[in-house]
């Protein structure tokens, strides 16, 4: 047993704290895998849980970061063995379980998903839980019966990373994509991604009529409140919101209207316990249906030792795309 780096948060007399530290190995919690992580990434979740602005961390002391990609170590678990190439997403890591922002991670062998074929760790990483999350949205849109011909898509937070990936996998698929962003300076960037139409976020930001002019067959929000309000009051008849985020607000002020006279579906997509069979078929769905070099576009890279500081920014709406942390 030996140490390694991570990043530690701790509760403290107002608050919580994180830093880059030393972390003990026999400290790390049960499971009958222990990984090498390679690369991590950083999430919406992940800004909370490393500035403390929100009660992400349920147990102290915690190893921040969601999700990782890496080389096993060693398992007990019939599923893996040493050298596999991994990735874990969700289940409670930086939350409940010791997470990603580490040099080693020990997990429970059911919560990993073989790193698919012509995916490196690195871009598993680049598209994170957020991308997965992107993916997850897509599939539920898919199962509810919409194609491209059914309509426009509009995806919200467009410039961050779940609206990205988002943007990228819809428009690969034939889609024409609606891109709601607040930074209406990203428009190129936007559009480089494959969004038909770029609108400023104003347009969903007041209060929602009960049913508004049909405007998109179906949407993918990051954002919740008065967005997603505003997103079920245009949507065409009988078209579905996946809704994965809560950027703008945990409440939904909104009517039953356009459940009732338009049947349109409000999708709900968790990514953390999600089972394993979607996971995979999400995760082999973006090793076909993400442009490699659009990833490459929209993802840049950082160190352990700037987590805390990027957590603050993708808090504040300055993170455009991916971020993934290096690890080792």
């Amino acid at each position: 047993m030996g140490t390694f780096k991570a990043i530690r948060i701790d509760k403290a007399e107002k608050g919580t704290t994180a830093a880059l530290t030393q972390f003990d190995e026999a400290e790390l919690m049960d499971g009958d895998v222990t990984v090498r992580v390679e690369w991590s990434t950083l999430n919406y979740k992940d800004g909370l849980a490393v500035t403390g602005k929100a009660p992400v961390v349920r147990r102290f002391p915690m190893i921040a970061g969601i999700d990782f990609a890496g080389t096993v170590e060693q398992s007990s678990h019939p599923e893996w063995k040493a050298g596999d190439k991994v990735v874990c997403n969700g289940w409670g890591m930086g939350e409940t379980h010791l997470g990603s922002y580490a040099e080693k991670a020990r997990v429970k062998g059911d919560w990993l998903v073989r790193l698919p074929d012509g995916i490196s760790a690195r871009d598993a990483m680049a598209i994170g839980t957020a991308g997965y999350t992107a993916m997850l949205s897509v599939l539920a849109l898919e199962k509810h019966g919409l194609i491209p011909k059914s309509g426009p898509i509009v995806v919200t937070g467009a410039a961050g990373g779940v609206g990205s990936v988002a943007t990228a996998v819809l428009s690969k698929l034939g889609y024409h994509v609606i891109a709601s962003t607040g930074r209406m300076s990203e428009a190129d960037y936007l559009r480089g991604l494959g969004a038909a139409e770029v609108i400023d976020r104003a347009e969903l930001s007041g209060p929602a009529k009960p049913l508004a002019k049909e405007r998109w067959a179906g949407g993918i929000d990051s954002v919740g409140s008065t967005t997603l309000a505003n997103l079920l009051s245009m949507t065409k008849y009988g078209g579905a919101i996946a809704a994965c985020g809560l950027a703008g607000g945990m409440d939904l002020p909104s009517t039953v209207t356009p459940f009732i006279l338009r049947g349109v579906c409000l999708l709900g997509i968790d990514s953390v316990m999600c089972p394993l069979p979607q996971r995979k078929l999400a995760w082999s769905r973006l090793a076909s249906d993400l442009d490699r070099g659009k990833l490459a576009d929209i993802t840049h890279e950082i160190g352990l030792n700037e987590v805390v500081d990027a957590g603050a920014k993708i808090l504040a709406g300055q993170v455009r795309g991916r971020i993934v942390v290096k690890i080792l």
